[in-house]
């Protein structure tokens, strides 16, 4: 019988060494730690402890099936059971082992206390910044000495820009970046020197009031080496100009183009605090976690894409809309576009009156005024209007209705959510109107608060 990790009685566990009860405690709470950092990065999963297995204190992967949304590994001498009905990227996977990588350390540090001694710096921060550093280079996760010994340069990044986010400087909150140089192989990159008294890139650097003035994060980031160390500021546009032929994972907002660009080779990473406090992180060029409102969200902005653009069948249109609907969410700009599969459902969904092109026997009372500026935008479509003004257009309450060439429909519209079912308890307008129009096509909801979000047939798929 499968049993849930938070159900587990501590009575009930055999011990499969000859250990104590503390240890076998201890086991339970690392379970514990597990089940919380698996379901902190993966929304609707839920982790389930089977049968005993050999023992091991090394995560290993025994099986997953991406199509049933189940993946299994061994640990702790127990074999686990994750079930997810959005089923498991790549990436997913590669967080799971990420967050068994760094619970195996700390676990084993509990039974050496020299090393323990000697790693409080393993300790510091959110336990997901830990998750997050491992995800991006588990090299300072594989070996129980060299964890304790050589500080983890990602964690120390994150810790300075978090620091960041909660002060001022002259009344205006902080923005700044960092690129954390790779260790795979550059080609257009030198390894940079080491200047002489370079300071580590750490917490103790927010203690200099002008260490603020360093960088902008949007322009200009500070470089730290392979060590940590801070060595050099450099313009991110200038940074990435050898790789601007390079084609990116997906597309991004106009303002992180170069910031991607700069992770395209060499293991390259790149961290930014955005005005409004939020920490993004670039590597393999594209977008892959963003901390916002006091937590981690595994932003995997290039599965996103993918599946939006399997929605679309068009990949023109899919490009423009999502890197659009990127731009108003950077600007904190709502939005909803709505692509649909059969253009000629769209009575369904809109009334007559916000039909760009409307028969006049159709025409209600009012039209008039509300079809005014119609002529603006008729047989437009979205590949011929400059991105600014898809933006501009996009800012009008209401929606922007396309078919799957990408011709305008409507602008502005008001959607009929009265479709059973699409009422969600403490969520907006905006949301039901994408819920309903989801059952006629692919929506991106861009809400003022930063998020971009995916439905289709009347589910989330994804929030960005």
């Amino acid at each position: 019988m499968n049993v849930r990790v938070d159900e587990i009685d501590l009575q009930a566990v055999p011990a499969r060494r000859t250990v104590s009860g503390v240890t076998q405690g201890l086991d339970t709470v690392f379970r514990q730690l597990l089940k919380q950092g698996l379901e902190h990065f993966m929304s609707g999963a839920q982790v389930e402890l089977l049968s005993p297995v050999v023992y091991t204190d090394d995560l290993v992967v025994a099986c997953h099936d991406s199509e049933r949304g189940v993946i299994e590994f061994d640990w702790l001498g127990y074999r686990y059971r994750v079930n997810r009905q959005e089923g498991f990227t790549d990436d997913l996977i590669r967080m799971v082992k990420s967050v068994g990588r760094v619970l195996s350390i700390r676990y084993r540090l509990a039974f050496h206390p020299v090393l323990a001694a000697e790693s409080a710096h393993l300790f510091r921060g959110l336990p997901e910044d830990r998750y997050v550093s491992a995800f991006l280079d588990s090299s300072a996760y594989r070996d129980l000495e060299e964890a304790a010994s050589r500080p983890d340069r990602i964690a120390g990044a994150i810790d300075v820009l978090r620091l960041s986010a909660m002060t001022t400087y002259e009344n205006r909150r902080i923005a700044t970046g960092v690129i954390l140089f790779g260790s795979q192989r550059d080609a257009c990159h030198e390894l940079p020197s080491l200047p002489e008294g370079a300071l580590r890139y750490s917490s103790d650097l927010t203690a200099t009031r002008s260490f603020y003035r360093l960088s902008d994060g949007l322009k200009t980031v500070a470089l730290v080496n392979r060590e940590g160390l801070l060595v050099e500021l450099v313009d991110v546009e200038e940074w990435a100009r050898p790789f601007r032929a390079f084609e990116l994972a997906a597309p991004v907002a106009a303002r992180y183009e170069f910031h991607s660009r700069t992770t395209l080779c060499g293991g390259h990473i790149c961290m930014i605090l955005t005005g409004y406090g939020e920490i993004k992180i670039f590597a393999g060029g594209a977008q892959v976690f963003t901390f916002r409102d006091g937590r981690w969200h595994f932003s995997n902005a290039a599965e996103c894409y993918r599946l939006w653009n399997e929605a679309i069948r068009n990949e023109s249109t899919a490009q423009r809309l999502f890197a659009v609907a990127l731009n108003l969410a950077e600007d904190r700009r709502g939005a909803l576009f709505v692509v649909l599969d059969d253009a000629a459902l769209v009575h369904q969904l809109i009334s007559a009156e916000d039909l760009l092109r409307t028969d006049p026997s159709h025409a209600g009372e009012g039209s008039l005024v509300k079809r005014r500026f119609h002529y603006l935008l008729r047989d437009q479509d979205a590949l011929r209007l400059s991105p600014s003004v898809l933006e501009s257009v996009a800012r009008i309450d209401g929606a922007i209705v396309l078919d799957q060439d990408a011709h305008l429909l409507s602008f502005g519209a008001i959607l009929q959510n009265s479709i059973a079912g699409t009422s969600i308890p403490g969520e907006g307008s905006r949301t039901a109107a994408a819920v309903a129009a989801s059952h006629f096509g692919a929506v991106l909801k861009v809400s003022e608060d930063g998020m971009v979000s995916f439905f289709r047939g009347g589910q989330c798929l994804w929030e960005l």
